[in-house]
């Protein structure tokens, strides 16, 4: 399993998710992504297509400076 980072900080909608859906094709099922991210919207876009296609979240946090750490399992 390998993890990928992805940094779509500066980004605004719906660029940080498009990233996230362009970086999950090439994946394997059981690698993790982590996207970063300052759009606020990708909080709550992220986890409803995650959802909508069937992958898994692992977390989500945001740290001092603003940034969300978004973290998504591939599961098929």
């Amino acid at each position: 399993m390998a993890e990928r980072v992805v940094d779509a900080r500066g980004s605004f909608c719906p660029g940080p998710l498009m990233e996230l859906i362009s970086n999950m094709k090439s994946m394997q099922v059981g690698d993790t992504l982590e996207l970063l991210s300052t759009d606020a919207g990708s909080a709550k876009d992220v986890p409803e297509w995650v959802h909508k296609v069937g992958h898994e979240m692992v977390d989500t946090n945001q740290d001092s400076e603003g940034t969300f750490h978004i973290r998504v399992r591939k599961a098929k």
